[in-house]
């Protein structure tokens, strides 16, 4: 048997190898997987055009990863990382890995936990920000999710049980809630603006025991749209990938990143604040 500090040296050559591979959607549970992070990329700004996203390590742990045309409402799987800090920059599409990014941020993975890096707000105050996910199981017979709000046609919305009670109120545009445990079933769901004045949406959220999830809200083409995710589950496996319902469809045609376009990801209560580290442009050489 190999001893402790072998064995996390082993795990993050194995992850640092799969990134080499392409970041192939990885699954690896994270009592197995001892010696690594995990981070997932998104882009949740409705107004701002494709672009070329970068990740690298500023200790040269994984060879640098470019993600070619990351669309608007495109988020990947989490990417299995050695511990440390690693540099995330975008840049428009198209432009050459010396150009200034148009966004860049750092974030330090820390061995078992989970992040999600986002673009997030509209274009002319875009940001880069480092969101924590608590990937830990619920309790037996339980759910666990949260909403990330990425609709800008509705920058504060009222979540419902359809025909039921409220379940958050003014979530407001670029913010995520917390994770709340709730009981697994079929969740219908309606989005409302505040003053209801507008028509409301109504999405399924399919919320299995033993899974932690996330739903986020995106603009769609007739409207509001929201696309479930399951981040955990309940074998303890850290996924990220697109689960059935959420009034979307999941389209799985671009690798590595996989798109979540006509469906949005909302995931249930109140509003509380991104875990923000964001750097803008000014750094050239950020990754």
């Amino acid at each position: 048997m190999f001893a402790a500090p072998q064995r996390r040296r082993l795990a993050a050559l194995a992850a640092a190898a799969l990134l080499g591979l392409g970041l192939t959607m990885v699954e690896a549970s994270p009592a197995a997987a001892a010696g690594v992070g995990y981070v997932r990329l998104a882009h949740l700004s409705p107004d701002t055009p494709a672009v070329d996203v970068y990740l690298s390590s500023t200790s040269g742990a994984i060879p640098q990863q470019k993600f070619d045309a990351v669309a608007y409402g495109t988020v990947s799987k989490y990417l299995p990382l050695p511990p440390g800090t690693y540099a995330v920059a975008m840049r428009k599409k198209g432009d050459p890995a010396s150009a200034a990014p148009v966004l860049s941020t750092q974030a330090t993975v820390e061995e078992g936990k989970a992040y999600t890096v986002a673009g997030t707000g509209k274009f002319a105050d875009l940001g880069l920000r480092v969101i924590a996910d608590d990937l830990g199981l619920p309790d037996s017979g339980k759910a666990k999710v949260r909403v990330i709000q990425a609709s800008v046609k509705q920058p504060f919305l009222d979540v419902s049980v359809s025909g039921g009670s409220k379940i958050a109120e003014n979530v407001q545009f670029a913010t995520t809630t917390s994770y709340q445990t709730v009981d697994p079933g079929r969740w219908t769901l309606r989005l409302a603006a505040p003053s209801a004045t507008s028509a409301a949406t109504t999405v399924t959220a399919p919320l299995k025991a033993g899974a932690v999830y996330s739903l986020i809200i995106l603009d769609g083409a007739g409207g509001l749209t929201a696309q479930l995710r399951t981040d955990a589950s309940s074998s303890g496996v850290p996924e990220g990938g697109v689960d059935t319902g959420a009034g979307g469809t999941a389209n799985d045609g671009m690798s590595p990143l996989l798109p979540i376009g006509a469906g949005a990801v909302v995931l249930l209560l109140a509003a509380g604040g991104f875990l923000v580290w964001r750097r803008r442009a000014k750094a050239p050489a950020a990754a």
